[in-house]
């Protein structure tokens, strides 16, 4: 058998890591700026995250949710404690696809109704739900019902009082898009969204599975805006790794047995992860760090010749620049042996661990400007 080939690949076999220094089969070594896609908040391999994951695989990884898991309580305590959410709900997911299917199907449920307003590139992730609020349609099967959605044109005030209506169940924004060229929601539309959602009962749904868990330099970026959404979904960087994902869910939205479920979600193993993560962000102050380092690469980043314009908050950056990314990706990795991301023909992109000090902030900057300046 064969593997499906849908991801294009490089010729990389990464084999160790530590930090943000990640390691090849033959022997080379790159810095990582990309984290798997936002993945590793807290670096690789950091010592205390793996010593608790040793120690709970040594006792038990695994068992379904129709037995205590304490690890759940103990998550839900401490992420309502460190984000600022302490009398929200906390329903646990594999992936941040898993959690805005689930966010969406609460909405429905809680308002009875089945409209969506989602926003011009938007990304939500590729399963029936989520691919359905993404605006790309080249990823859209025939199967995914998209009929229920309508697509505003992102940080656009004007014309959301006639798409999100009395039908309305669910309002769905990246406080910042990630697949979408890290373009930041500005204060005002957030609040805007939540004031339209206040007045109509729709639920107000903000996708932070990529600018959450600390990366913009609060816990969730929309808190930069002051505002209190209705559900929060969370991923990638919640387990360093380890699949989970979850959603953060309002009071006024009533559980009952049997309205969701999850065979592998918030499992041993995934909440020891989520865990060890939160510990080490507060420990480490990886808030202040991702704060302090973001505006020292924004600013750095401003005087680079060849750069068209720096967008994000935080160590979430979008790097716009004159030329086609592609090429200055590719010289990066292969010369200067630098993982990092893209998005779209023009942005490149940054995720590094939260961890990051400046003596890896400046290799980086020296890296891109020999790249440019090529």
């Amino acid at each position: 058998m064969k593997l499906f080939d849908v991801y294009p690949l490089y010729p990389i076999e990464l084999v160790k890591a530590q930090g943000s220094t990640v390691w090849a089969k033959d022997g080379k070594e790159y810095l990582d700026l990309y984290g798997g896609h936002a993945v590793i908040s807290i670096g690789h391999s950091h010592p205390h995250y793996v010593a608790k994951m040793t120690e709970q695989l040594r006792n038990i990884g695994f068992y379904s949710n129709s037995i205590i898991i304490s690890g759940q309580e103990e998550l839900a305590e401490k992420l309502g404690r460190v984000s600022g959410y302490p009398s929200y709900q906390l329903f646990l997911t594999n992936s941040g696809a898993e959690s805005n299917e689930n966010a969406l199907k609460l909405a429905s449920f809680h308002t009875g109704r089945k409209k969506v307003v989602s926003f011009t590139k938007a990304f939500h992730g590729r399963t029936a739900g989520a691919v359905a609020v993404t605006d790309n349609p080249s990823i859209v099967a025939p199967i995914n019902d998209t009929s229920h959605v309508s697509f505003h044109p992102f940080n656009q005030i004007e014309g959301l009082a006639q798409v999100i209506t009395e039908e309305t169940a669910a309002v769905i924004v990246e406080g910042i898009q990630g697949v979408g060229g890290i373009q930041v929601a500005s204060n005002p539309f957030l609040q805007a969204l939540r004031t339209r959602c206040d007045e109509t009962g729709a639920q107000l749904i903000l996708d932070s599975v990529q600018c959450g868990y600390g990366r913009s330099g609060k816990f969730f970026s929309h808190q930069f805006a002051d505002i209190h959404p209705d559900m929060m979904t969370t991923a990638k960087g919640m387990g360093n790794g380890f699949p989970i994902g979850g959603v953060l869910i309002a009071p006024h939205i009533q559980a009952s047995y049997g309205l969701l479920g999850t065979t592998f979600g918030g499992n041993h193993l995934a909440c020891t992860a989520a865990n060890a993560v939160l510990d080490i962000i507060q420990e480490e102050k990886l808030l202040e760090n991702a704060t302090q380092l973001g505006d020292y690469l924004m600013g750095e980043l401003a005087g680079i010749s060849g750069i068209k314009e720096v967008r994000g908050r935080g160590l979430m950056i979008g790097i716009e620049l004159e030329a086609p990314v592609g090429p200055v990706r590719d010289t990066l990795l292969n010369t200067h042996r630098i993982f990092c991301g893209y998005a779209g023909k023009h942005t490149l992109r940054l995720l590094p661990s939260l961890g990051i000090d400046q003596s890896i902030a400046d290799r980086f900057l020296e890296s891109l400007a020999k790249t440019l300046k090529a």
